[in-house]
């Protein structure tokens, strides 16, 4: 088993160890070096009595499951005890406002997620499945199935997600149109809204027009 070796850094240092994650990478690939060098590593200090350990993930914002899984790969190694986990995990719902709910998973085919307020969901939503808001949907993953913000007449919602593909979208009463007379080929994060009772479709940098309480980033 070959396993790229610039994921995980350890670093010794006065009173444990830590164990440097990079934040850019793919999640699935990060789990499995951790694993592996936990399971092969020759260095005795993974050896022996216990060792405190903190663990840094940069600026990756991680799931309480996706840090359950590293906690799990990590008890592994008995005399590995993890100290902290530094990640935007608990930052998250500071950065986006506290009036937004943070949900992770996948939906799938014939399920249906409700949600009363604003709704960010760290997953797929695959054909099939809906996602139904009181408020405004952001999808940090790909939207392939159904859905409905604001379906409690709420016009103002919008609906964004990091791979626009869905089968429907509705906001409020209205329905969109076909995919096939809006959706581009481009992969790009992209946000549905309604101007003048016609759904709209637009990149995700123009949301700040409809969101003005959203910071925005304008260089120096």
């Amino acid at each position: 088993m070959t396993v790229k070796s610039n994921h995980v850094t350890i670093k010794g240092i006065k009173d444990g160890l830590v164990f440097l994650l990079e934040d850019e990478c793919d999640f699935e690939d990060l789990l499995t070096e951790l694993r592996y060098k936990l399971e092969h590593s020759h260095t005795n200090i993974l050896a022996g009595p216990i060792i405190h350990v903190d663990i840094k993930m940069g600026s990756r914002y991680i799931t309480v499951e996706q840090k359950q899984s590293i906690l799990e790969i990590m008890k592994q190694k008995g005399n590995l005890l993890v100290r902290s986990v530094e990640s935007q995990e608990l930052k998250l719902e500071e950065i986006l406002g506290s009036n937004i709910t943070v949900m992770s998973g996948m939906v799938r085919s014939g399920q249906v997620l409700h949600h009363e307020g604003n709704l960010l969901f760290l997953g797929d939503v695959n054909p099939g499945g809906s996602v139904t808001c009181t408020g405004d949907i952001y999808i940090l993953g790909a939207l392939r199935g159904m859905a409905h913000a604001g379906n409690e007449g709420n016009e103002e919602a919008v609906i964004a997600a990091s791979h626009f593909a869905p089968t429907q979208l509705r906001i409020s009463d209205m329905i969109s149109r076909p995919p096939d007379e809006w959706e581009t080929w481009e992969t790009r994060m992209e946000f549905a809204y309604l101007e003048d009772g016609v759904m709209q479709i637009d990149k995700m940098s123009n949301i700040v027009r409809l969101r003005r309480d959203f910071n925005m980033f304008k260089g120096v």
